[in-house]
Formats: structure tokens, C-alpha cells, sequence
């Protein structure tokens, strides 16, 4: 996988809890298109968040990360950690 994108409604609470992740979100425009936020994960796939618009929200959805818990906010223990984004999304966290 090269690129994710998520639509939200809540944009800047889901980067503000991506972020708490460790993952380094940069704002983009491309065009006229919308304000987002990109992020390059250490694999080189690109992580994108988007403002939700009608008939664009991601809705159920399950995403897996692995991470240094100890740069986590707050810092994850070593382990799989089950948390729920600020749209309901569950995401299974790898800490090392």
C-alpha cells in the first residue's frame, strides 16, 4: 500500500490524535482541492487526512500501526493497545 486517505468531519481532532501517534502531519492544497494533512510514514506510504464533505466520509474502518510507544502522547507501553479515533474508528497499536 502507497497511499490511505481519510475523510473526517473532525479534521483537526483526528490529526491532533494521529499526531499523539508519532506521525508527522505537513498541510497541503494541491489546486483548488481542499486543505489536508499529509504525513510519510517510515515506510514510505503516504498517510492523508481530508476534511469530510457529503456523499466523502470514511466511516467503519480499522487501521493498524506500529509505533515507538515511547514517543507516543501519551506514552504507550510495549504491547497492542486497541484506541478509538475522534470519529469512532478503531486503531490497533503496535507499541515497541
Amino acid at each position: 500500500m502507497t497511499l490511505l486517505v481519510l475523510y473526517s468531519p473532525r479534521l483537526e481532532e483526528c490529526r491532533r490524535f494521529y499526531q499523539g501517534l508519532d506521525l508527522d502531519f505537513a498541510a497541503e492544497r494541491h489546486g483548488h482541492g481542499p486543505e489536508h494533512y499529509a504525513a510519510v510514514l517510515p515506510n514510505g506510504m503516504v498517510f492523508e487526512l481530508y476534511p469530510a464533505r457529503p456523499g466523502r466520509q470514511t466511516d467503519a474502518l480499522r487501521l493498524g500501526l506500529a509505533v515507538d510507544g515511547s514517543t507516543a502522547t501519551p506514552p504507550l507501553t510495549p504491547g497492542r493497545h486497541i484506541l478509538t479515533d475522534p470519529d469512532g474508528r478503531t486503531v490497533e497499536v503496535h507499541s515497541t
